[in-house]
């Protein structure tokens, strides 16, 4: 009878823990052995509320001898019911996010298949956008998750499979692909007066978080003036235009008389980079009226302008770098092996995917301290603008001179 009670007891736990869930399913008959914590997760969520699995995994998988049968969700299943918010994210960055993988093959068939296509380096956080056979749009990434199937666009921030909209709503939600090496967005606004003010006391929310700025009001589109590249065309100054047109030669979107490359039609479907004042303006403006919620006008305006000039301090010691390597190739002291079709500028969207240590540092500069410095600057993150951004870019040209010298002896 002592271990009946004890039994009994166990299992009034073990149901007291569970959520209640208003609709039942069969499925969980088999996964509550099989994966409860999916089975948990789900019950968790007000989706349990409403639906049944079927509702998105399909009525194809019914025993263990048809698992393989199950259908995976995709961006067009979510937006059965939440139509306004599939649209939103359609029309944003975030998904097309894969695009970029997928456009630079010289970079993405030089790693190994987990690393891409498995998910395990970049496309962990860039199977955004992924697709399959259902969606009709096959030329994306069909491949993606013939490898890995698992990938899907809204489970990144509202993870599987209890889909919670508290959850996407905490910053936390954007730390797992927005933190380190070329967008340590995460690390610069913890560290930032907004982050201490938000993370001190969470309940008064009294800082922004990564969603109040860039999800006002719930709009799923993310999207910001100057694209992950920092670059916008036109340019009134014509001295930045002048770096600008180094950079873009070495991005490949120009060539080497600055004429518009193939590459300039990736750039634009993946939305890369604002190529009219007008684009460049608008989200501009969006993000000033969000800004303004809580800062006066003169502040906004006066913030945004430094935070563009440190783009263009950032420009001009890359611009310089860049055409140090040009010219390296130009008088055959460094032998390029990439981006033949406009030498004699070197290709940085193959990313290390280089020959010699020069040219690492090159891409270093552009990856790791040109990031954070004009994204510290806008996340307002000084210390990282300093040491983290363009003293490594002082430090770093500094180092391609010295063998500049030595490779000319």
């Amino acid at each position: 009878m002592k271990y009946l009670g004890f039994a009994v007891f166990s299992l009034a736990v073990f149901m007291f823990a569970l959520p209640a869930q208003a609709v039942t399913s069969k499925c969980e008959e088999c996964h509550l052995k099989l994966t409860p914590g999916i089975v948990k997760d789900f019950n968790r969520g007000a989706m349990s509320e409403t639906l049944t699995c079927d509702v998105c995994h399909g009525e194809g998988h019914m025993s263990a001898d048809d698992a393989d049968k199950a259908k995976l969700p995709t961006i067009a299943t979510c937006k059965e019911c939440h139509d306004d918010q599939a649209d939103q994210y359609l029309s944003g960055k975030h998904a097309k996010g894969l695009l970029p993988i997928v456009a630079f093959p010289g970079f993405a068939h030089k790693q190994p298949t987990a690393f891409i296509a498995g998910q395990k380096g970049c496309n962990g956080c860039h199977n955004m956008g992924i697709v399959d056979e259902e969606t009709k749009n096959k030329g994306l990434a069909g491949e993606f998750r013939a490898h890995y199937k698992y990938g899907m666009d809204c489970q990144n921030c509202h993870t599987r499979h209890a889909f919670s909209k508290a959850e996407a709503q905490e910053p936390e939600a954007c730390m797992q692909c927005h933190t380190g090496f070329d967008h340590a967005q995460w690390e610069m606004w913890t560290r930032s007066k907004h982050g201490a003010a938000y993370m001190t006391d969470r309940e008064a929310h009294r800082g922004p978080t990564c969603q109040d700025c860039h999800m006002a009001k719930g709009n799923h589109r993310v999207m910001t003036a100057w694209g992950f590249l920092a670059v916008r065309l036109p340019e009134k100054d014509a001295e930045w235009m002048g770096y600008r047109v180094s950079i873009l030669k070495a991005l490949g979107v120009l060539d080497k008389d600055g004429n518009p490359t193939a590459r300039l039609d990736v750039v634009k479907a993946a939305d890369m980079a604002r190529l009219t004042e007008e684009a460049f303006n608008t989200e501009r403006d969006a993000m000033k009226s969000t800004c303004q919620e809580c800062h006066s006008e003169t502040y906004v305006r006066l913030n945004m302008e430094n935070a563009d000039q440190m783009i263009k301090a950032a420009d001009e010691i890359f611009a310089e770098a860049i055409e140090l390597v040009a010219k390296l190739y130009m008088d055959g002291v460094l032998e390029p092996t990439t981006n033949q079709a406009t030498f004699p500028y070197p290709d940085l969207l193959t990313f290390y995917e280089v020959d010699s240590h020069l040219e690492e540092l090159l891409y270093e500069m552009f990856m790791d301290f040109r990031m954070k410095t004009y994204q510290a600057s806008f996340h307002l993150m000084p210390d990282y603008t300093t040491w983290y951004g363009l003293a490594k870019m002082k430090e770093t040209l500094v180092k391609m001179k010295g063998l500049d010298k030595h490779l000319r002896m």
